[in-house]
């Protein structure tokens, strides 16, 4: 499984833990994908590999959310990173895009 595949993971897992830590936050809201720190790939994940993900929210300030993923196989260590994303009102558009209605 290649790297950035392993960290789109920990990004939706992410945007996944923070509906559930404060649901009323996200609800109606979109997640942006922000950055990725300390980004560190331990070992290669395998066809057959059952890949398990741990995020943790360390720090949280209004629509930013920081976390930190570790991704597992078999209990080691594969890749970690710290993740940012923040939170946008669902009808709100990116400056000159466009609807294609």
């Amino acid at each position: 499984m290649p790297g950035v595949l392993i960290l789109e993971a920990m990004a939706q897992a992410g945007a996944m833990l923070a509906g559930r830590t404060d649901p009323a936050a996200v609800q109606g809201r979109l997640v942006y994908f922000m950055a990725i720190d300390k980004a560190r790939f331990r070992k290669p994940v395998v066809p057959g590999d059952q890949l398990m993900l741990e995020l943790t929210l360390l720090k949280r300030r209004r629509e930013i959310w920081r976390f930190q993923g570790v991704a597992r196989v078999k209990g080691a260590v594969v890749a970690e990173a710290e993740l940012m994303a923040m939170t946008r009102d669902g009808e709100a558009r990116a400056e000159g895009e466009s609807s294609h209605e």
